[in-house]
C-alpha cells in the first residue's frame, strides 16, 4: 500500500495550517472549506502538517502500516 495521507472532514476546519507548514505545500494541498490532498508523489512524510493541524484529523499512515 502506498503513503496515505487521511483528513477527517468532519474534523477539519478548513484553516489552512497543513498547507502553510508543508515543505511542497501547492504541490499537495488544496484549501478550502476543508484540506484536500491533490498528489501525494511530492510528500517528503515529513508529517509537519499533522503536528500543525489543531483539530488532530490528519492522520498519516505509512506504506505496511494499517489505517
Amino acid at each position: 500500500m502506498p503513503l496515505q495521507i487521511l483528513v477527517d472532514e468532519e474534523k477539519c476546519i478548513g484553516c489552512g495550517k497543513c498547507a502553510e507548514i508543508c515543505p511542497k505545500a501547492a504541490k499537495i494541498w488544496k484549501v478550502g472549506s476543508v484540506a484536500r490532498i491533490l498528489d501525494l508523489r511530492y510528500c517528503h512524510v515529513c508529517t509537519l502538517c499533522a503536528m500543525e493541524c489543531p483539530t488532530d484529523c490528519i492522520k498519516i499512515i505509512r506504506p505496511g502500516e494499517e489505517a
